[in-house]
């Protein structure tokens, strides 16, 4: 069953509290996303540590439910 766009801003939310998150469904499908996640905490972390804070929130449904998310992340003087 594909996951619905505010089951995945409610997961990265739950885990990086101060993130502002956007979430785009790409194909319809519920499988195909993109996400956008702005927060202070990423501050100092290289792009794939940043990435991986965000799939770490996902908690293991990358590649399982959760087919595709093109990732995004920044610090807010970067991004909002």
């Amino acid at each position: 069953m594909p996951m619905a766009a505010e089951e995945i801003e409610a997961m990265i939310r739950a885990a990086i509290p101060d993130a502002h998150v956007e979430i785009t469904d790409l194909a319809g499908d519920g499988d195909h996303y993109a996400a956008r996640v702005v927060s202070e905490s990423f501050r100092g972390l290289p792009r794939p540590q940043q990435h991986r804070r965000v799939y770490d929130a996902l908690g293991g449904r990358m590649g399982g439910v959760l087919h595709a998310l093109q990732l995004t992340t920044a610090t807010p003087d970067r991004g909002v």
